[in-house]
C-alpha cells in the first residue's frame, strides 16, 4: 500500500480548544469504485474497512515482519507442515499443475513446494501490484523453467482468470489462513468462486487456523514488539493515499482479541480522543473510544472448514495438521457437476 507524505498543517480541532498537528491531504489516488466501497465502510453506523486495504507496499513489508514474531504462530506451523508433509502432498496432487497462488505476497510459500510440486505455470495474485511484481521478477530469475504470470487484482470480490492462465489442471494455492478474513457465508460464496473457476480437473490446496486458546490467539495479533499494532495502523495512511483523508495516525491505537462466541479474531483501530475525519466527499467524526472495524479472522474445526468446501462443490482428500492441532493444510477436488 502506498502513503501520504508526512508533511502537517496545524488546525484547532471544533471538538477542543487545544491545537491539533494534521497531515496535509493529498489528491485522492483511488478508483471511484474504490473511493465508494471506502467511504461507505467509514459512515456505517459501525466504520470498518475492509482488510484487504491493510497491504500497500508497506503493509506487506510489515506482514513479513509479523510472520517472524514468536507470538505469530500460524506461518512458522504452516511451513512445519509442507516441510513433513510436502512428499505426501505432491503425491496426492501430483506434478504439472497450473499453480494459482491466491493473496501471493512475496511468493516464499509457493517457492518452497516448487521442487515437490513441479507446477507448470505459476499465477500469483495480490492486491499489491508493484510489490508482487517485485516478488515474482526475483522468483522467475530462481525457476527461469516455469512459466509465470502474475495478476495484481483484488480477488476479494470474485474474479474471472484471464486466458493466459491453462485451463487445465488448476491448483488454487491459499495458504496462510487468509480463508478466516472471511465470514463463514462469505466464505463459502468465495470458495463457489474457485470451484467455478477450477474446470473439472482442479482442486484447492488451502491452510487454516483452527480453534486454540484464547491465550494464544490475542498474543498473536497483538504482539508485545507493536508489530501488528503498526500494521493495524498503516491502514490509515493508506486511506489517506486512496480516498484524500486526513487521518493522524497518532490519534489512533490497535486493539485485538478473541470473539469466543464468534469464533474469530477481531482487528480494530481506536480513537485516543474526539476528532474529526475528512476525506474526498465526506466526513466523519469519531467520538474518544469509538473504533474502525478493519479485520476478521475465524477459526474453525477440521469438521466445521471440510463442511465449507463441501458446500462449495469440493471434496476432501487429504488433512494434514502440526502435532499440537493448532493449523490444517487441507486437499480438496472439485466435484464433477
Amino acid at each position: 500500500m502506498q502513503m501520504s507524505r508526512s508533511s502537517a498543517i496545524h488546525v484547532v480541532s471544533p471538538e477542543s480548544s487545544r491545537t491539533l498537528s494534521r497531515p496535509l491531504r493529498q489528491p485522492a489516488h483511488g478508483s471511484a469504485s474504490v473511493l465508494a466501497e471506502i467511504s461507505a465502510g467509514l459512515l456505517a453506523k459501525a466504520a470498518h474497512s475492509s482488510p484487504k486495504f491493510l497491504y500497500d507496499s508497506l503493509g506487506s513489508k510489515l506482514f513479513e515482519a509479523i510472520c517472524e514474531l514468536p507470538e505469530y504462530y500460524p506461518t512458522r506451523t504452516e511451513a512445519a507442515i509442507f516441510a513433513r508433509h510436502g512428499a505426501d502432498m505432491a503425491a496426492a496432487i501430483g506434478t504439472g499443475s497450473a499453480m494459482i497462488d491466491l493473496g501471493a505476497g512475496n511468493c516464499a510459500k509457493a517457492a518452497s513446494l516448487f521442487p515437490l510440486l513441479q507446477p507448470a505455470q505459476y499465477v500469483p495474485v495480490d492486491i499489491s501490484r508493484d510489490f508482487l511484481t517485485e516478488a515474482v521478477g526475483r522468483l522467475q530469475q530462481r525457476f527461469p523453467h516455469i512459466e509465470m504470470t502474475a495478476l495484481g487484482l483484488d480477488f476479494s470480490n470474485g474474479f474471472d482468470l484471464p486466458a493466459s492462465v491453462r485451463a487445465a489442471r488448476r491448483l488454487f494455492f491459499y495458504p496462510g489462513s487468509s480463508i478466516g478474513n472471511f465470514s463463514p457465508e462469505q466464505a463459502t460464496a468465495f470458495l463457489r468462486g474457485l470451484r467455478a473457476n477450477a474446470g473439472v480437473d482442479g482442486g484447492l490446496l488451502i491452510g487454516v487456523d483452527l480453534i486454540k486458546d484464547s491465550t494464544t490467539l490475542d498474543a498473536a495479533y497483538d504482539d508485545a514488539l507493536g508489530v501488528t499494532g503498526a500494521f493495524n495502523l498503516n491502514l490509515l495512511r493508506h486511506l489517506n493515499h486512496l480516498i484524500g483523508a486526513d487521518f493522524d495516525v497518532s490519534q489512533w491505537q490497535h486493539r485485538a482479541f478473541f470473539n469466543e462466541q464468534a469464533s474469530r479474531i477481531e482487528m480494530y483501530l481506536e480513537a485516543r480522543s474526539g476528532l474529526t475525519v475528512r476525506w474526498d466527499g465526506g466526513e466523519r467524526y469519531f467520538a474518544r473510544g469509538e473504533r474502525i472495524h478493519t479485520e476478521d479472522s475465524y477459526k474453525y474445526t477440521q469438521a466445521s472448514f471440510t463442511g465449507l468446501l463441501e458446500q462449495a462443490g469440493f471434496a476432501t482428500t487429504r488433512v494434514w495438521t502440526d502435532d499440537a492441532g493448532w493449523f490444517a493444510v487441507i486437499h480438496a477436488k472439485a466435484i464433477r457437476d
